[in-house]
Formats: C-alpha cells, sequence, structure tokens
C-alpha cells in the first residue's frame, strides 16, 4: 500500500513540476462527440473589450459576465449549420442555468431577421446580441462561422470549437460542469 501512495505522489508532483494541469487533463477525458473538436489551451488567452448591441442598439460587454463561466458563440442568421446548433445551446441554457450562454450575431445581421430566426427554431432562453461590424469576431481570431468559445469566470478565453455541435450532449455538459468545478 505504501508503494502506491508513493508513485502517486511522485506522479502528482512530478507534474505539478512540469505545470500539469489535472484539471485540463480531466476535462479533456470527457470529450466525446462533437467536444472531440473542443481544443482546450494551455494558458487563459485574453480577449479584446468590444460593445455588443442588442436588438434595441442598447449596449452591452462580456465584462458583464465576469464571475461566471461563459459560452460565446458567434453565429450568423444566414449560416446553415447555425441554425442547426442553436437550439442546443438554447437547451443548454436552460439545463445549466449557472452557465451563461451568449450567441453573438456576427457582421450583417439586421435586427428582425434575428428575431425570425430566434422565433422560427424556438429559441426561448438566449439573449440577442449583435457584433454587426465583427470587432469582437476578428479580435479574437474567428474566421469562419460558427465558432463557440469557453470563458472562465475572469473573461478569459479557456477552450474553442470551430464548427457546430450538439452543446447539450451529456459531453458538453459534463465538460462545463468540470471546468466550472475546478474554479
Amino acid at each position: 500500500m505504501r508503494w502506491n501512495v508513493r508513485k502517486f505522489l511522485v506522479v502528482l508532483y512530478t507534474g505539478f513540476l512540469l505545470g500539469a494541469n489535472p484539471v485540463a487533463a480531466d476535462v479533456a477525458s470527457l470529450r466525446d462527440g462533437d467536444m472531440k473538436k473542443l481544443a482546450l489551451h494551455d494558458e487563459p488567452v485574453a480577449i479584446p473589450e468590444v460593445v455588443l448591441l442588442d436588438a434595441r442598439d442598447g449596449q452591452h460587454s462580456l465584462s458583464g459576465y465576469r464571475g461566471k463561466w461563459v459560452v460565446l458563440n458567434f453565429w450568423a442568421t444566414w449560416c446553415a449549420p447555425c441554425r442547426h446548433e442553436m437550439p442546443s445551446l438554447d437547451r443548454l441554457q436552460a439545463a445549466m442555468p449557472e452557465i451563461a450562454v451568449v450567441p453573438v450575431a456576427t457582421g450583417r445581421n439586421a435586427v428582425a431577421g434575428i428575431e425570425r430566426f430566434f422565433a422560427e427554431i424556438e429559441i426561448r432562453h438566449l439573449p440577442v446580441l449583435r457584433d454587426p461590424k465583427s470587432e469582437l469576431a476578428r479580435g479574437m481570431g474567428v474566421m469562419g462561422l460558427p465558432v463557440t468559445v469557453i470563458l472562465n469566470p475572469e473573461g478569459q478565453e479557456v477552450a474553442r470549437l470551430i464548427g457546430d455541435a450538439e452543446w447539450d450532449s451529456n459531453s458538453a455538459k459534463a465538460i462545463l460542469a468540470a471546468l466550472a468545478s475546478g474554479s
């Protein structure tokens, strides 16, 4: 029994010495299905501070979500994979209200088009936020849509998934719960 404890401590301390992140390793092991596309960063990445607009041109900032884990989704009304993905983001928000699911319509997306899009696919739990000049998307290196970024409570990017995914899958919810419990 003592040998197992020693071996465990050697592995644990070696991991700390080499900078291993046990939370990231645990999260990586939870990736299944679409979540296999989720790239976890070794270090958190700062994001630009940009003004986002709501449906009535009210100004918002991602700093308003500090203190919460955020699933930040870049999308557009013309994007077919976004139409497929958005209901799963809505279901995720309903299932995990402690996580802020924040979709940002990137580029030219008329408010009427966004509202029609949300009505057609029955989005009930997500805010309407717009990045009409794609400032946030460009500042974060978003080259195509959809792209979803996970932000830690300090507002830093810790993971990114390019393409659509089922965000209410058991794997996605387990990953988000593990991240939240490790903060």
